[in-house]
């Protein structure tokens, strides 16, 4: 175990997975979802081939003895990705960013109910910590101008981009519940590869709903999308290989620091105070429910020391 390079490959991860969103942010919606995700998910299947060949036997790693667990996990998982996309159309990447901090607050109430999972008090807590803190970021009453509601012309588009990206947040826990089921039986390579080829191919399956032929940029930043997108995934996996999970999960809000400083940078934007704040609150809460699941897994060890 090396914890160091773990939070490093864990926060490298949150950096690829930003710059994928700024890649589809950068499309400001002129290439169909749909081909957004189909050039994702394919380009992605390449650097994702080529670690899977260097961890060894290929085949070996994508033997599955759950395929429809796999078909559940890919249609979720490509609704949270569409409807994420869909919601970057609408409000910055540093809203549909913080808004998508809803996802593990929705795993945890899932997990409880589909799973069975035994849910501590300082879970159910930070739960309802976070949910106000999304709250505080759909409140109209504290948005700043710029931020998630702000009161403008373009606040209907705005709100439909929240609940875009509110939907997106359920469909990422339900693919994360299904995560949690597979992990126990499945490598994660085959987890992955099998979510990358069925995301393709749903993409694909809508290539007769309008695709476009993009634009020299527009092509780019879709090959970037993927590129990046296919990085994210393999960091977070060697993250999980140099340090324990409960290490790793508050680095997964650094990617509101990232989508900040890259849509300040790039794409000319920046969240509105009450995004930051809400934003916050939610990852304190997270913060808080993982170091108080570690004390307590601490405790216990030490009371079960003869």
């Amino acid at each position: 175990m090396n914890p160091r390079l773990g939070v490093l490959l864990k926060i490298f991860a949150a950096l690829c997975a930003t710059l994928m969103l700024a890649c589809v942010k950068g499309l400001n919606g002129a290439v169909p979802t749909g081909e957004v995700i189909f050039f994702r998910s394919f380009i992605a299947l390449f650097p994702l081939l080529i670690w899977l060949k260097v961890q060894g036997n290929v085949l070996e790693n994508l033997k599955t003895r759950n395929l429809f667990g796999h078909f559940i996990r890919g249609f979720s998982g490509t609704g949270g990705m569409y409807f994420n996309y869909l919601a970057l159309v609408y409000i910055s990447l540093a809203d549909a960013t913080a808004l998508s901090y809803a996802a593990p607050l929705f795993t945890v109430m899932m997990a409880a109910m589909l799973l069975k999972e035994r849910v501590r008090v300082s879970r159910w807590v930070a739960v309802v910590v976070g949910l106000s803190g999304i709250l505080i970021m759909l409140s109209s009453s504290l948005a700043a101008s710029g931020g998630v509601l702000a009161g403008s012309a373009s606040s209907a588009t705005a709100s439909l981009g929240v609940a875009f990206a509110l939907i997106a947040a359920l469909c990422t826990a339900t693919s994360n519940v299904q995560i949690r089921f597979l992990n126990g039986i499945e490598k994660p390579g085959a987890i992955v590869f099998y979510f990358s080829v069925m995301t393709t191919l749903i993409g694909l399956a809508t290539a007769f709903f309008g695709w476009v032929k993009p634009t020299g940029l527009q092509l780019l930043l879709l090959v970037g999308c993927g590129l990046f997108g296919g990085l994210a995934q393999i960091l977070v996996t060697l993250s999980l290989r140099y340090a324990d999970a409960s290490l790793l999960a508050p680095f997964d809000y650094t990617t509101l620091v990232w989508s900040m400083l890259i849509g300040y940078l790039f794409l000319n934007s920046l969240p509105g105070s009450t995004t930051i704040f809400g934003a916050s609150i939610v990852a304190l809460a997270g913060i808080f429910a993982v170091w108080r699941e570690n004390r307590q897994r601490k405790l216990a060890m030490v009371s079960s020391t003869p």
